[in-house]
């Protein structure tokens, strides 16, 4: 497993975890309230928290599906945003 992160420059943090695990939530298992949320992926995971002004965003997958995944998570984020434009640079350990 690989993993990715990103801080995400939002005043706005825990709307951005309710709404991802709210519309995962029909797919996958999640867990999550205002400052920490967990999706569970068939292949890894995706943990969420909320700072002050920041989202932290940590994904954890096989190596071949990072790339896709570090794609998937920011285009839901942005889509979640209403209107917020979000900057998302991931970074691997």
């Amino acid at each position: 497993m690989t993993i990715s992160t990103a801080r995400i420059t939002t005043a706005t943090p825990s709307r951005y975890i309710t709404r991802l695990c709210k519309h995962w939530g029909h797919k996958f298992e999640v867990t999550f309230d205002e400052q920490k949320g967990l999706i569970q992926f068939p292949a890894g995971t995706c943990q969420l928290e909320a700072q002050d002004g920041v989202l932290l965003a940590r994904i954890e997958f096989p190596s071949e599906d990072l790339e896709k995944m570090e794609e998937v998570v920011a285009d839901h984020l942005q889509r979640m945003g209403s209107g917020e434009a979000l900057v998302i640079e991931w970074v691997r350990a």
